[in-house]
């Protein structure tokens, strides 16, 4: 889709927002994207505002980086012993198919709510790298493997040059997914356990003093932090691979 024509999609979306808002006329219900710009212009300067951010960045990116590196060991190990992929069948089953809510209330009788967001945003990615990362080393070019044998390719110059080609399309499109999954889980995590300090917190204050323009303004600076770092986790990534 050309730039031109997001924008111009942008544009619509943000106009019928606004005439809904205006036919609605009560804040309470809904405010216009105008106001929740405006509210954007003065609410770092609510106090705990850089540190609510850093907060949750860094516990959510703890998370999504926990789950990537486990799942792709995991699919690793999986493919050189299959039972072990029978073993972690069930585990990996489960962890797809509960509901997120239902994993925050359980977790909190284990963890405290401070690093709840770390433990969901690790168990959503994990099972969706860990499958990719499977069927990717599966789907792995036997004749190409038969050859660096017949050759005697080093391990490093067959991973490089023909392990990681084989897997980089599977990785990228799993990496791609699971970021914005990990926001998303781990906001939630954070509205339902309310830890001090995070964006989470400040989007349960905002709820349950019905400050709506407040709401939408860390929606809207949540949304753009989770574009702009699922864009630069993957400009990151293609450029490693």
């Amino acid at each position: 889709m050309k730039p031109i024509k997001k924008i111009a999609a942008v544009l619509f979306a943000l106009l019928v927002w606004q005439l809904v808002a205006m036919e609605i006329h009560e804040k309470i219900l809904l405010v216009t994207p105008i106001e929740v710009l405006m509210r954007m212009f003065t609410i770092w300067q609510v106090e705990g505002f850089w540190s609510s951010i850093w907060f949750t960045f860094y516990h959510i990116a703890g998370g999504f980086l926990l789950g990537l590196g486990l799942g792709i060991i995991l699919a690793i190990l999986a493919a050189k012993f299959p039972f072990l992929e029978t073993l972690l069948w069930p585990w990996m089953a489960v962890i797809k198919s509960v509901p997120v809510a239902s994993f925050v209330v359980i977790c909190l009788i284990w963890l405290s709510a401070r690093n709840l967001s770390v433990f969901i945003s690790f168990l959503i990615v994990l099972p969706i790298i860990y499958q990719n990362m499977l069927v990717g080393i599966r789907a792995e070019n036997k004749e190409m493997k038969e050859m660096a044998q017949i050759f005697k390719i080093g391990l490093w110059k067959r991973t490089r040059y023909i392990t990681i080609p084989q897997i980089r399309p599977y990785l990228i499109s799993a990496c791609a997914v699971t970021t914005g999954m990990a926001w998303k889980a781990g906001i939630a995590a954070e509205i339902i356990g309310t830890p001090n300090g995070s964006i989470g917190k400040m989007l349960y204050l905002a709820k349950i003093t019905l400050d709506t323009d407040d709401l939408l303004a860390w929606t809207v600076i949540i949304v753009a932090i989770s574009v702009a770092t699922e864009k630069l986790f993957m400009w990151g990534l293609k450029k490693i691979l």
